[in-house]
């Protein structure tokens, strides 16, 4: 199939989920995740017409957007290291995986317009991903909203294995609590469901581009 095919089948499952949820399909916003895929099929998926693209891998992103023909909105969605940063905010509309309040300094630094950032959040604790521990959010929240320079839109996070839907719940309510706007969660094999539990960003590259080299 090509990524046109593709791309429409996602937006059918996405439409259902919202369905389901009750809530308006223009409540999602899709990223099309295409880290390791070469800048002809990211041109090719903004023609069909994705509108935001996910990177994981700074440098990557640096050498494959300027080849890309068309327009879309640029998210960070691997972990930034700190000496990253001035190159991220050259690169990047959106950083999704800010996982501290000094991180979000140097972005704001590196930033000539403010710059919106996501909070990553470790929900299972895992040694092996990046993010805040759960207990922290809301501190590390408040002291990213002090800092000029940063606009904390949301909070991000990828799930440990096993039941995706809890997870989704835990982060839903983390957001409420804390009072933001969006919720990165669900990729492509558990988009629907953080849907169906609220998400405003699903993170989908396998099921646009197709499986991975």
């Amino acid at each position: 199939m090509t990524i046109a095919e593709n791309l429409a089948a996602v937006e059918q499952r996405i439409a259902a989920a919202c369905g389901r949820a009750g809530r308006k399909r223009s409540e999602v916003t899709l990223v099309a995740v295409s880290k390791t895929f070469p800048a002809d099929r990211v041109s090719e998926a903004i023609a069909a017409g994705v509108t935001h693209i996910g990177e994981n891998r700074v440098q990557e992103a640096r050498d494959k957007k300027p080849l890309v023909r068309g327009s879309a909105r640029w998210h960070l969605i691997g972990h930034l290291q700190s000496n990253k940063a001035k190159d991220a905010v050259r690169i990047f509309d959106v950083i999704e995986t800010v996982d501290s309040a000094d991180l979000a300094q140097k972005i704001a630094r590196a930033s000539e317009a403010a710059r919106d950032v996501l909070l990553q959040v470790n929900l299972g604790e895992e040694a092996q991903k990046s993010g805040v521990s759960t207990n922290d959010v809301e501190a590390i929240a408040r002291q990213i909203r002090g800092i000029g320079g940063v606009n904390l839109i949301g909070l991000m996070a990828i799930p440990p294995l096993g039941d995706a839907r809890q997870h989704f719940r835990k982060l839903r309510a983390l957001r409420d609590h804390i009072g933001l706007e969006q919720l990165s969660m669900g990729m492509s094999e558990d988009f629907e469901i953080a849907i169906e539990e609220g998400s405003t960003m699903v993170r989908i590259g396998r099921a646009i581009f197709g499986p991975r080299g």
